[in-house]
């Protein structure tokens, strides 16, 4: 006869918290749609004025004007130049701070924490937010995009690089230090060969979500086509637009089919 281990009984207190974290949620959502509704003129939205508006100008965003190409593609152009200049400088600053990050480098818990405090801190504002900022600083000029770019791209490229170091195999660290290395011989040959290829992969990453980023950041005048999509708005020149937009999900389409396969060579 085999003794059979009898089934772990469930802890009511663990029921109970389900239960209370389950009500939390469904009360914050239901709070957030009434709120929102409360606020929402669904009679103006589903009006006729509505629909005639969206008969008027959708219709013209597939007729593009394909004569404004040459303007559209030179601030496209200059949209790339911002994006690929703001996420190379955020890829350089990035690794410094997720080296005082990682705890595995770093073995000071002060350290890591104000580390961790850049990140979080710079992570917290959007690129459109840094935009104005430098916008007021700077000027209204594509310098102004770079640094918001540089800026915001390094809080997620410093987190996702800190991780990485964490995630090193040791063992390496530990045999060249055992061997006699000096920690300049340690950085760069334990430590930067195993982190190198994923930092490049990441940084690509970044560059196509920056591209993104930069196409928006003209309105706020941070210079690339973002300039072109204020003005063709305020003429109501929805053909300018369609082009423009034409423009964007060709170039990102390709951006992103570039440096997928890059990605995919490097990891």
């Amino acid at each position: 006869m085999t003794n059979q281990i009898p089934p772990k009984p469930k802890k009511q207190s663990t029921f109970v918290k389900r239960m209370l974290i389950a009500i939390v949620l469904i009360a914050i959502y239901t709070w957030t749609i009434a709120s929102a509704q409360a606020r929402i003129d669904w009679g103006k939205i589903f009006s006729i004025r509505t629909v005639e508006n969206f008969d008027r100008i959708i219709p013209k965003f597939f007729d593009p004007a394909f004569a404004e190409t040459g303007t559209i593609m030179e601030k496209m152009i200059e949209t790339i130049f911002i994006a690929y200049t703001g996420s190379l400088a955020a890829a350089v600053i990035a690794v410094p701070i997720a080296f005082l990050c990682a705890s595995n480098i770093v073995r000071n818990k002060f350290l890591n924490n104000v580390g961790l405090w850049i990140l979080g801190a710079v992570r917290a504002f959007p690129e459109i937010i840094l935009a104005i900022i430098f916008v007021a600083a700077v000027g209204p000029n594509p310098f102004a995009g770079v640094l918001a770019i540089a800026i915001g791209s390094t809080g997620m490229l410093g987190k996702l690089y800190s991780e990485v170091i964490e995630g090193i195999d040791m063992h390496v660290v530990e045999a060249l230090e055992a061997s006699g290395a000096n920690k300049t011989q340690i950085f760069f040959y334990g430590i930067m060969p195993q982190v190198l290829p994923e930092f490049l992969s990441y940084a690509i990453y970044r560059f196509e979500i920056d591209v993104r980023a930069s196409s928006v950041l003209g309105i706020v005048g941070a210079g690339g086509i973002g300039t072109l999509i204020t003005f063709a708005y305020l003429n109501r020149n929805w053909e300018e637009v369609g082009m423009i937009l034409l423009a964007i999900i060709v170039v990102v389409t390709i951006i992103d089919q570039i440096s997928g396969y890059i990605r995919r060579r490097l990891v």
